[in-house]
């Protein structure tokens, strides 16, 4: 980046010239919410002017399962803080099928200090199967607002890639 990319001081509002703290009873929980769950805002346009990137915490209650969602065109990057929560989402690669088949659940298991990635348009639920624990996570969105498309099932609910290097027969 040069010094003619970076804007000047004084063309920048008060407002973005600054670090912004939340703190945890400063999270809103104004934002969409899912079944099962708890959803609170850290970072958004609405809590700090973030004009790219939302960022929140979820609780889940001790046996308790999330309604099936997707986080629409958003990449969802998710931080265990506490607890054992899982995440489920369906495979719908059948081996010697070209199209999508009626799936089988996958439930990856994770522990605090593990990441995970939900790329755009999956759909998943959160399940804490723990009887006494609640499970914490902290998560951030690629897109300036928490995006949550509730959801029947977990079958696939978005725009289906037709073209890319990772997409067997397309370029």
């Amino acid at each position: 980046m040069t010094s003619s990319q970076v804007p000047a001081y004084g063309d920048v509002d008060p407002f973005h010239r600054r670090l912004h703290r939340i703190a945890q009873p400063d999270l809103d929980p104004d934002t969409a919410q899912t079944a099962g769950m708890r959803r609170f805002s850290a970072v958004s346009g609405k809590t700090v002017g973030s004009s790219k990137l939302w960022m929140g915490q979820v609780h889940v209650a001790p046996s308790t399962a999330s309604g099936n969602h997707h986080h629409g065109e958003s990449e969802t990057a998710i931080y265990v803080v506490s607890g054992h929560p899982e995440f489920i989402f369906l495979d719908q690669n059948v081996e010697g099928v070209k199209e999508p088949g009626p799936g089988r659940e996958i439930r990856v298991r994770t522990s605090p200090g593990d990441f995970i990635f939900v790329p755009p348009w999956v759909p998943h639920r959160e399940e804490n199967p723990d009887p006494s624990i609640e499970a914490i996570v902290v998560i951030s969105r690629s897109t300036q607002e928490g995006i949550v498309i509730n959801l029947e099932g977990l079958e696939w609910a978005g725009p289906v890639l037709t073209s890319g290097s990772d997409v067997e027969g397309c370029s």
